[in-house]
C-alpha cells in the first residue's frame, strides 16, 4: 500500500474508533445499535433516505435543489467543498490530474464523507442525498481499477473497508433516482458550467461512467442495488427537467411505500 494510502486508512479508522468504541461500552453518544450487530445514527429508525445518482453533469443539483423547497425534506449534497481542502490541498484536482497517484487517496475520503453523510443526524423525515457510499464504490472505484489507474491492492483495501462498513453500519436507503443522462450532454454541460478541476475530463470519461451506472442501476450486473430505483431520462432543458420531476414528485416522496 502507498505511504498516502496509509495515511488516509489511518484517518478513516479515527474517524470510526470512537464509533465503535461508543458502542461496545454502552455509551449512546449518538450512535445506537438497530439491525442487529449493526451501528445506526439515533433518531434514524424512521427516516426515509432517497440517493439521486447519475454522471457528472447529469442534473443532480437540479433534482436536489428543486425538492429543497418541499416540507419536511433534508438535502444532504455531495461534499465537494471538503474534497477540495483537505487542509489546503485541492484533491479533487491532483485526483484528476494525476489519477494514479491520488485516486486512492481520494476514494478512500470520499467513503469517510459519504459515510459522514449517511449518519447525519436529522429531523425531518425524508433525507434526499446526493449520490452515496455505494455509487462511490460501484462506480467511481471501479472505473479508477478497471481502467487501470488504480493498483489491484488498493482496490482490494478500499473493497475491504466498503464490506466492512456495509455490513457493520446500518446504512438504509428506500429509493435511488437515477437521472440517465447521455454522455454527450453530461459532456456538454460539463464544458457550460466551466469548474476548474472538470475541465481536462474528456468525454470518453463520462461515457465509461454512463455504462457503469447502466451496468449498476439498469441492468443489474455489476452489483447489488440497495433500493428500488426511478429512473427519469435527464437529457432536456431546465424546465422540461422541473416538470418532470413534478411528474415524479409523488412517488418520489412516497418511497418508503412503493
Amino acid at each position: 500500500m502507498t505511504a498516502a494510502a496509509a495515511r488516509f486508512f489511518l484517518n478513516f479508522w479515527s474517524a470510526l474508533r470512537p464509533v465503535v468504541r461508543t458502542v461496545k461500552s454502552g455509551g449512546t453518544r449518538g450512535i445506537r445499535t438497530g439491525t442487529p450487530g449493526k451501528l445506526m445514527r439515533s433518531g434514524d429508525s424512521r427516516r426515509t433516505v432517497i440517493c439521486v445518482e447519475g454522471n457528472i453533469a447529469s442534473g443532480k443539483t437540479t433534482c436536489l435543489d428543486y425538492f429543497s423547497n418541499t416540507s419536511n425534506i433534508q438535502v444532504l449534497t455531495e461534499p465537494v467543498s471538503k474534497w477540495r481542502n483537505v487542509r489546503g490541498h485541492n484533491l479533487l484536482a491532483l485526483m484528476y490530474q494525476d489519477p494514479q497517484r491520488w485516486g486512492i487517496s481520494l476514494q478512500t475520503y470520499i467513503q469517510l464523507t459519504m459515510l459522514d453523510k449517511h449518519l447525519s443526524a436529522t429531523t425531518a423525515p425524508v433525507t434526499m442525498m446526493e449520490r452515496s457510499i455505494f455509487s462511490a464504490k460501484h462506480i467511481f472505484v471501479e472505473n479508477l481499477y478497471r481502467s487501470g489507474k488504480m493498483p489491484e491492492v488498493d482496490y482490494i483495501i478500499l473493497n475491504e473497508w466498503f464490506d466492512w462498513i456495509t455490513t457493520n453500519v446500518s446504512l438504509p436507503v428506500d429509493l435511488i433516482v437515477y437521472l440517465q443522462t447521455s454522455p454527450q450532454t453530461c459532456y456538454e454541460r460539463l464544458k457550460q458550467r466551466c469548474r476548474e478541476e472538470e475541465m481536462v475530463i474528456p468525454l470518453e470519461y463520462l461515457e465509461f461512467i454512463h455504462q457503469l451506472h447502466e451496468d449498476w442501476l439498469i441492468k443489474g450486473t455489476s452489483a447489488p442495488v440497495p433500493a428500488p430505483v426511478l429512473v427519469i431520462p435527464a437529457d432536456y432543458d431546465l424546465q422540461k427537467m422541473l416538470h418532470k420531476y413534478e411528474e415524479h414528485r409523488e412517488k418520489i416522496l412516497t418511497a418508503t411505500n412503493s
